[in-house]
Protein backbone atom coordinates (compact mmCIF):
# COMPACT_ATOMS: atom_id res chain seq x y z
CA UNK A 1 0.00 0.00 0.00
CA UNK A 2 0.80 3.69 -0.29
CA UNK A 3 -0.55 6.85 -0.86
CA UNK A 4 -1.73 8.19 -4.37
CA UNK A 5 1.02 6.19 -5.63
CA UNK A 6 2.02 2.59 -6.41
CA UNK A 7 3.58 0.49 -8.31
CA UNK A 8 1.73 -0.03 -11.23
CA UNK A 9 0.78 3.52 -12.25
CA UNK A 10 1.43 4.53 -15.53
CA UNK A 11 2.94 7.80 -15.62
CA UNK A 12 3.51 10.41 -18.46
CA UNK A 13 5.90 13.37 -18.46
CA UNK A 14 4.38 16.48 -19.83
CA UNK A 15 8.34 18.10 -20.98
CA UNK A 16 9.54 15.14 -21.24
CA UNK A 17 11.86 16.42 -24.28
CA UNK A 18 13.41 19.72 -22.61
CA UNK A 19 16.48 19.58 -20.74
CA UNK A 20 14.57 18.86 -17.11
CA UNK A 21 12.73 16.70 -18.69
CA UNK A 22 15.01 14.42 -20.48
CA UNK A 23 17.16 14.07 -16.64
CA UNK A 24 14.70 13.53 -14.50
CA UNK A 25 12.68 10.84 -16.30
CA UNK A 26 16.27 9.13 -16.77
CA UNK A 27 16.37 9.03 -12.59
CA UNK A 28 12.85 8.32 -12.73
CA UNK A 29 13.05 5.16 -15.04
CA UNK A 30 15.86 4.14 -13.00
CA UNK A 31 13.56 3.94 -9.79
CA UNK A 32 11.31 1.96 -11.49
CA UNK A 33 8.40 4.37 -12.02
CA UNK A 34 6.53 2.79 -14.92
CA UNK A 35 7.01 5.56 -17.43
CA UNK A 36 4.61 5.44 -20.86
CA UNK A 37 4.92 8.82 -22.53
CA UNK A 38 5.87 11.63 -23.39
CA UNK A 39 3.99 15.24 -24.36
CA UNK A 40 4.99 17.78 -26.44
CA UNK A 41 3.27 19.10 -29.58
CA UNK A 42 6.07 20.00 -31.50
CA UNK A 43 7.50 16.18 -31.16
CA UNK A 44 4.22 14.20 -31.69
CA UNK A 45 5.30 11.27 -33.16
CA UNK A 46 8.39 11.06 -32.49
CA UNK A 47 9.83 9.13 -29.67
CA UNK A 48 13.22 9.43 -27.34
CA UNK A 49 15.05 6.19 -26.40
CA UNK A 50 16.16 6.05 -22.27
CA UNK A 51 18.40 4.08 -20.98
CA UNK A 52 17.09 2.19 -17.98
CA UNK A 53 17.90 -0.84 -15.26
CA UNK A 54 17.48 -3.58 -18.21
CA UNK A 55 18.86 -1.78 -21.34
CA UNK A 56 17.29 0.88 -22.50
CA UNK A 57 13.29 2.06 -23.31
CA UNK A 58 11.99 4.01 -26.19
CA UNK A 59 9.49 6.36 -24.96
CA UNK A 60 6.66 7.68 -27.39
CA UNK A 61 5.97 11.73 -27.52
CA UNK A 62 2.53 12.01 -28.10
CA UNK A 63 0.52 16.16 -29.04
CA UNK A 64 -1.81 16.19 -25.73
CA UNK A 65 -2.31 14.49 -23.12
CA UNK A 66 -5.86 12.72 -24.12
CA UNK A 67 -4.05 11.32 -26.68
CA UNK A 68 -1.16 9.90 -24.28
CA UNK A 69 -3.94 9.05 -21.83
CA UNK A 70 -5.83 6.91 -24.85
CA UNK A 71 -2.76 5.31 -26.04
CA UNK A 72 -0.95 4.33 -22.48
CA UNK A 73 -3.61 4.40 -19.99
CA UNK A 74 -1.38 6.96 -18.14
CA UNK A 75 -3.41 7.87 -14.57
CA UNK A 76 -0.09 9.94 -13.55
CA UNK A 77 1.35 13.18 -15.20
CA UNK A 78 4.41 14.77 -13.93
CA UNK A 79 5.03 18.81 -15.48
CA UNK A 80 8.31 19.80 -16.43
CA UNK A 81 6.91 23.04 -18.03
CA UNK A 82 8.42 26.36 -17.78
CA UNK A 83 6.13 28.88 -15.73
CA UNK A 84 4.99 30.47 -18.14
CA UNK A 85 3.31 27.89 -19.99
CA UNK A 86 2.22 25.85 -16.49
CA UNK A 87 -1.08 26.74 -16.37
CA UNK A 88 -2.11 25.78 -20.08
CA UNK A 89 -0.41 22.40 -19.26
CA UNK A 90 -2.23 21.91 -16.12
CA UNK A 91 -5.74 22.43 -17.39
CA UNK A 92 -4.56 20.60 -20.19
CA UNK A 93 -4.05 18.00 -18.00
CA UNK A 94 -7.53 18.58 -15.91
CA UNK A 95 -9.26 18.74 -18.76
CA UNK A 96 -8.88 15.00 -20.08
CA UNK A 97 -9.54 13.91 -16.58
CA UNK A 98 -5.52 13.21 -15.41
CA UNK A 99 -6.41 11.36 -12.17
CA UNK A 100 -2.91 13.15 -10.44
CA UNK A 101 -0.76 15.30 -11.80
CA UNK A 102 2.07 16.23 -10.03
CA UNK A 103 3.65 19.69 -10.74
CA UNK A 104 7.63 20.31 -10.53
CA UNK A 105 7.82 23.94 -11.33
CA UNK A 106 8.72 26.73 -9.52
CA UNK A 107 7.67 30.14 -10.02
CA UNK A 108 4.27 29.40 -11.28
CA UNK A 109 2.42 33.10 -10.67
CA UNK A 110 -0.22 32.44 -8.21
CA UNK A 111 -3.20 33.81 -10.14
CA UNK A 112 -2.13 30.84 -12.31
CA UNK A 113 -2.20 28.64 -9.80
CA UNK A 114 -5.48 29.44 -8.43
CA UNK A 115 -7.08 28.97 -12.33
CA UNK A 116 -5.73 25.35 -12.22
CA UNK A 117 -6.60 24.54 -8.36
CA UNK A 118 -9.90 25.76 -8.97
CA UNK A 119 -10.67 23.41 -12.63
CA UNK A 120 -8.86 20.50 -10.85
CA UNK A 121 -11.37 20.98 -7.76
CA UNK A 122 -14.38 20.84 -10.24
CA UNK A 123 -12.63 18.31 -12.11
CA UNK A 124 -12.02 15.84 -8.92
CA UNK A 125 -8.67 15.72 -10.20
CA UNK A 126 -5.68 15.18 -7.48
CA UNK A 127 -2.47 17.82 -8.10
CA UNK A 128 0.57 18.10 -6.20
CA UNK A 129 2.30 20.92 -6.01
CA UNK A 130 3.57 23.74 -7.95
CA UNK A 131 7.25 24.20 -6.36
CA UNK A 132 7.37 20.57 -5.13
CA UNK A 133 9.89 17.68 -5.37
CA UNK A 134 7.09 15.35 -6.32
CA UNK A 135 6.08 11.89 -4.80
CA UNK A 136 7.70 8.69 -3.83
CA UNK A 137 6.83 5.13 -2.69
CA UNK A 138 10.00 3.54 -2.14
CA UNK A 139 11.34 0.49 -4.33
CA UNK A 140 7.51 1.17 -6.45
CA UNK A 141 7.59 4.50 -7.95
CA UNK A 142 9.05 8.26 -8.11
CA UNK A 143 7.38 10.76 -9.71
CA UNK A 144 9.58 14.07 -9.85
CA UNK A 145 13.45 14.92 -8.59
CA UNK A 146 13.19 13.17 -5.26
CA UNK A 147 16.20 10.79 -5.01
CA UNK A 148 15.11 7.58 -4.97
CA UNK A 149 18.14 5.90 -3.72
CA UNK A 150 18.07 7.81 0.06
CA UNK A 151 15.62 4.78 1.56
CA UNK A 152 12.95 2.03 1.42
CA UNK A 153 10.02 0.64 1.96
CA UNK A 154 8.75 0.76 5.24
CA UNK A 155 5.91 1.80 7.65
CA UNK A 156 6.25 5.73 7.65
CA UNK A 157 4.55 8.33 5.84
CA UNK A 158 6.13 11.80 5.17
CA UNK A 159 4.31 15.10 4.16
CA UNK A 160 6.70 18.19 4.28
CA UNK A 161 6.21 21.67 2.89
CA UNK A 162 10.07 21.54 1.92
CA UNK A 163 12.12 19.51 -0.31
CA UNK A 164 15.10 19.52 1.02
CA UNK A 165 13.63 18.59 4.53
CA UNK A 166 12.13 15.44 2.54
CA UNK A 167 15.17 14.23 1.67
CA UNK A 168 17.18 15.03 4.83
CA UNK A 169 14.17 12.94 7.25
CA UNK A 170 14.25 9.88 4.14
CA UNK A 171 17.85 10.12 4.97
CA UNK A 172 17.90 10.42 8.64
CA UNK A 173 15.04 7.14 8.80
CA UNK A 174 16.71 5.14 6.16
CA UNK A 175 16.81 2.13 8.09
CA UNK A 176 13.48 2.10 8.91
CA UNK A 177 11.65 3.09 5.40
CA UNK A 178 8.87 4.90 4.22
CA UNK A 179 5.76 3.82 2.50
CA UNK A 180 5.08 7.46 0.57
CA UNK A 181 6.76 10.92 0.96
CA UNK A 182 5.15 13.83 -0.47
CA UNK A 183 6.78 17.28 -0.94
CA UNK A 184 3.77 19.35 -0.88
CA UNK A 185 5.65 22.83 -1.79
CA UNK A 186 5.32 25.79 -0.16
CA UNK A 187 3.71 28.04 -2.47
CA UNK A 188 1.00 30.06 -1.42
CA UNK A 189 -1.98 27.70 -3.16
CA UNK A 190 -1.25 24.00 -3.37
CA UNK A 191 -2.86 21.26 -4.81
CA UNK A 192 -2.64 18.70 -2.12
CA UNK A 193 -2.44 19.68 1.49
CA UNK A 194 -0.95 18.47 5.11
CA UNK A 195 -4.71 17.73 5.93
CA UNK A 196 -4.95 15.83 2.58
CA UNK A 197 -1.92 13.43 2.74
CA UNK A 198 -2.61 13.13 6.44
CA UNK A 199 -5.63 11.53 6.02
CA UNK A 200 -4.74 9.60 3.25
CA UNK A 201 -2.57 8.36 5.39
CA UNK A 202 -4.83 7.50 7.97
CA UNK A 203 -6.46 5.47 5.65
CA UNK A 204 -3.23 3.78 4.87
CA UNK A 205 -2.69 0.33 6.05
CA UNK A 206 1.21 -0.01 5.93
CA UNK A 207 1.65 3.14 7.52
CA UNK A 208 2.20 2.92 11.51
CA UNK A 209 3.17 6.43 11.82
CA UNK A 210 3.52 10.02 10.25
CA UNK A 211 6.14 12.64 10.16
CA UNK A 212 4.73 15.94 9.29
CA UNK A 213 7.27 19.00 7.72
CA UNK A 214 5.91 22.65 8.26
CA UNK A 215 7.69 26.25 8.34
CA UNK A 216 6.84 29.18 9.20
CA UNK A 217 4.10 31.44 7.54
CA UNK A 218 0.76 30.78 6.73
CA UNK A 219 -1.76 28.63 8.80
CA UNK A 220 -1.53 25.40 7.07
CA UNK A 221 -0.42 23.65 10.55
CA UNK A 222 -2.53 25.40 12.61
CA UNK A 223 -5.07 23.42 10.35
CA UNK A 224 -3.56 20.47 9.94
CA UNK A 225 -3.06 20.49 14.22
CA UNK A 226 -7.21 20.54 14.16
CA UNK A 227 -7.84 17.97 11.60
CA UNK A 228 -5.49 15.87 13.61
CA UNK A 229 -7.09 16.48 16.54
CA UNK A 230 -10.36 15.43 15.07
CA UNK A 231 -9.27 12.81 12.52
CA UNK A 232 -6.12 11.10 12.71
CA UNK A 233 -5.39 7.90 15.52
CA UNK A 234 -1.78 6.93 14.47
CA UNK A 235 1.46 8.63 16.05
CA UNK A 236 2.37 11.92 14.49
CA UNK A 237 5.72 13.62 14.65
CA UNK A 238 6.19 16.86 13.85
CA UNK A 239 8.95 19.56 12.70
CA UNK A 240 8.57 23.27 12.01
CA UNK A 241 11.58 24.86 10.23
CA UNK A 242 12.39 28.72 10.73
CA UNK A 243 12.87 28.76 14.70
CA UNK A 244 15.82 31.56 14.43
CA UNK A 245 13.90 33.36 11.65
CA UNK A 246 14.41 36.98 12.41
CA UNK A 247 11.38 38.19 12.87
CA UNK A 248 9.52 40.11 9.89
CA UNK A 249 11.61 39.16 7.25
CA UNK A 250 9.67 36.82 4.42
CA UNK A 251 11.85 33.58 4.46
CA UNK A 252 12.27 30.58 1.31
CA UNK A 253 8.87 29.86 0.01
CA UNK A 254 6.35 32.29 -1.14
CA UNK A 255 4.36 31.15 1.53
CA UNK A 256 6.27 31.52 4.52
CA UNK A 257 5.02 34.92 5.69
CA UNK A 258 4.68 35.93 8.93
CA UNK A 259 2.78 38.49 10.68
CA UNK A 260 3.19 39.25 14.29
CA UNK A 261 2.70 35.95 16.31
CA UNK A 262 0.79 34.16 13.21
CA UNK A 263 2.87 32.00 11.50
CA UNK A 264 5.71 31.42 13.96
CA UNK A 265 7.31 28.62 14.35
CA UNK A 266 6.73 28.73 18.50
CA UNK A 267 2.87 29.26 17.36
CA UNK A 268 3.13 26.27 15.33
CA UNK A 269 4.73 23.94 17.68
CA UNK A 270 2.17 24.56 20.64
CA UNK A 271 -0.61 23.80 18.04
CA UNK A 272 0.63 20.53 16.89
CA UNK A 273 1.63 19.83 20.73
CA UNK A 274 -1.92 20.72 22.29
CA UNK A 275 -3.11 17.75 19.91
CA UNK A 276 -0.28 15.26 21.26
CA UNK A 277 2.04 15.34 18.21
CA UNK A 278 5.58 15.31 19.48
CA UNK A 279 7.41 18.78 17.51
CA UNK A 280 11.61 17.95 17.40
CA UNK A 281 13.45 20.76 17.59
CA UNK A 282 16.29 20.06 14.68
CA UNK A 283 15.52 17.18 12.03
CA UNK A 284 17.28 14.39 13.55
CA UNK A 285 15.76 15.45 16.98
CA UNK A 286 12.22 14.04 15.03
CA UNK A 287 14.24 11.44 13.43
CA UNK A 288 14.73 10.03 16.93
CA UNK A 289 11.70 10.80 18.34
CA UNK A 290 10.30 8.74 15.36
CA UNK A 291 12.60 5.78 16.46
CA UNK A 292 11.38 6.20 19.90
CA UNK A 293 8.05 5.62 18.70
CA UNK A 294 8.42 2.48 16.73
CA UNK A 295 10.66 0.82 18.84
Amino acid sequence: MSIYLNKDSRVIVQGMTGSEGMKHTTRMLAAGTHIVGGVNPRKAGTSVTFPTPDGELEVPVFGTVAEAMAATGADVSVVFVPPAFTKAAVLEAIDASMPLVVIITEGVPVADTAEFFAAAQAADVRLIGPNCPGIISPGRSNVGITPADITGPGPIGLVSKSGTLTYQMMFELRDIGFSTCIGIGGDPIIGTTHIDALAAFEADPETKAIVLIGEIGGDAEERAAAFIADHVTKPVVGYVAGFTAPEGRTMGHAGAIVSGSSGTAQAKKEALEAVGVRVGKTPSETAALVRELLS
